[in-house]
């Protein structure tokens, strides 16, 4: 029996830079993937924390991310999520390559917000402000300078040693940056183009007051009904775009607590991430909002990608 090939997250950074997986998530959604068709992501809790089961098949591949959130893992010093992926075939389900789950997640999630960035920023978007220090707000910071000219960042931290980290990190990319402390957001908020919220948090960052007309806010941390990052108020102003609308009304606390208070309803999303890619959504006068919950879609086009590239297609 032939061993399987394992790309680690080195390998998987060097065969999918990010641009080019903000391009394959594009061209896949152009081509015609409905992220409404895909499975549900089971969440299965354990005494240790959950276990999330992604599984989605489209065009030549078919694969499944198993990924664990352990809260406490931190506190031990490891992962608060781990993972691994496994590609398959298409057509006969056969596995081709098992892959670094963790340095997955990390790939297409800050490329899903780039791509929705892409459409939902205003072109001359140069101030970022992003809350949380973790791998997702450093990988935020290097997606969403492929798609804007982001010149300032501004990192919103409770930890100031790994804050200090980032901002490093990102004078070194040749940024200028700084740390506000958590209990000073308002003007990291309000003088934002784009705004990352990158964190475990369970209640709103900031009051969505704040954020101008034309900024745009995007909330990927929480995947969980009731649990979000940003306020009604934020979103009851915004132009809102999600991933799919099934996803969000099952799993995104950020719009389902503002539905569950008769702040908006359903209908106030303005499309999903596929109908903003092919144009059917225009953002109004007010903020605008994606907000992200992940979904298996991304995972398996991200992956086939660095499988074809692994592979020389």
């Amino acid at each position: 029996m032939s061993v399987l090939p394992y790309i680690d997250g080195d390998t998987l950074r060097r065969l999918v830079p990010m641009e080019h997986a903000v391009r394959a998530l594009s061209e896949a959604l152009l081509g015609g993937l409905d992220p409404e068709e895909g499975p549900r992501r089971p969440v299965v809790d354990v005494p240790a924390g959950q276990l999330l089961l992604m599984p989605a098949a489209y065009g030549r591949h078919a694969g499944i991310k198993v990924a664990s959130v352990a809260p406490a893992n931190p506190g031990r010093g490891l992962p608060r999520i781990q993972g691994t992926y496994l590609l398959l075939d298409g057509a006969t389900l056969t596995p081709l390559a098992a892959m670094d789950g963790v340095a997955l997640t990390s790939l297409r999630t800050p490329a899903v917000s780039a791509l929705a960035v892409r459409h939902l920023a205003r072109p001359d978007a140069r101030s970022l402000t992003v809350f949380g220090t973790g791998p997702q707000a450093w990988a935020h910071v290097e997606a969403l300078r492929t798609v804007r000219p982001i010149e300032h960042v501004t990192v919103v931290a409770r930890n100031p040693a790994r804050a200090h980290d980032l901002v490093t990190h990102c004078s070194a990319l040749g940024l200028t940056a700084k740390v506000v402390p958590a209990v000073g957001v308002a003007d990291a908020v309000a003088g934002a183009d784009v705004i990352a919220c990158c964190t475990s948090a369970r209640e709103p960052l900031f009051p969505g007051a704040l954020v101008a007309d034309g900024a745009l806010v995007v909330a990927v941390g929480s995947h969980e009904p009731d649990a979000r990052e940003i306020d009604g108020e934020l979103v009851a102003r915004a132009t809102v775009v999600v991933e799919s609308r099934t996803a969000a009304l099952a799993e995104a606390g950020d719009v389902i607590m503002p539905i569950r208070s008769g702040l908006i309803g359903e209908d106030h999303l303005a499309g999903g991430l596929a109908d903003l890619v092919n144009g059917a959504v225009q953002p109004g006068p007010g903020p605008r909002v994606f907000k992200s919950v992940g979904m298996a879609w991304e995972d398996l086009v991200v992956a086939a990608a660095a499988h074809d590239a692994w592979a020389g297609r």
